[in-house]
């Protein structure tokens, strides 16, 4: 049975959205309502924040909390240091690490426990959600990126553009409904060693270009196992986001 323990990048500083960890949602600090979902089904949860804020409020409602350098330029990067003082700290392994996003207050257990299934796989080195376009406005967008994959369930490509590229005339929401065009959900797992392998890489062209840093693993040869979701996610990008969200009274 592998060692899995799910971690939650949270940074204070947003351009955005300042201070978006530390929202209500619905009363409760959003990344507090993210720990708690996942205390649902792990029994190691730990925020990496960078900030001091952050760290006291998930303290003080009982959650773990680790400080993490401020320098980070990604969440897997900030993973990566926080396991290292986590594992220290608590005197254990872990042999895998899930990477939770802190923006996602309503992420489902069902969505966490399907990721952590993928390392059942003794293969598996890095897994990600996807969940089926139900729209022609979600496939168009470019803030939800799009991902192919092959028979095997391993992605093939992310992308902000549509992918695969329809050629059989002009795209509707039927069509889109009905053929398989996969939205990335942002979840990820690695394996404790392919996580420190990954950080140590340097940005890769297609990472560059597209803004998405999966395709730098994908680039040097990794493989991302996919599994696919059908909840719907509640990510919180802007106070409009969180007002929208606040509305729904979500349980």
């Amino acid at each position: 049975m592998k060692k899995i323990i799910a971690i939650i990048p949270a940074r204070y500083a947003s351009t955005r959205f300042p201070g978006k960890p530390l929202a209500l949602v619905n009363g409760i600090p959003m990344i507090v309502r993210v720990m708690r979902q996942a205390a649902k089904v792990f029994s190691d949860v730990c925020i990496a924040t960078d900030d001091v804020r952050i760290y006291d409020q998930v303290v003080k409602m009982g959650g773990k909390a680790v400080m993490t350098s401020a320098s980070h330029s990604s969440g897997t990067d900030r993973c990566l240091e926080a396991l290292t003082k986590y594992q220290k700290e608590n005197g254990k392994i872990f042999d895998v690490v899930l990477n939770v996003q802190g923006d996602e207050p309503y992420i489902r257990p069902e969505q966490l426990k399907a990721l952590a299934d993928c390392f059942s796989d003794p293969s598996v080195e890095i897994a990600t959600l996807v969940k089926r376009c139900k729209s022609l406005a979600e496939l168009n967008d470019p803030n939800r990126p799009k991902v192919i994959v092959d028979k095997n369930w391993n992605a093939l490509y992310f992308s902000r553009s549509v992918i695969p590229f329809f050629r059989g005339g002009e795209l509707n929401d039927d069509i889109v409904k009905k053929t398989e065009f996969f939205m990335h959900v942002g979840l990820y797992g690695y394996t404790a060693k392919t996580l420190t392998a990954v950080c140590a890489m340097p940005q890769s062209f297609l990472e560059k270009t597209e803004k998405l840093e999966q395709l730098r693993w994908l680039e040097n040869g990794y493989k991302i196992r996919v599994a696919e979701s059908n909840y719907e996610s509640y990510s919180v990008d802007t106070p409009e986001d969180l007002n929208r969200l606040n509305k729904m009274q979500l349980k």
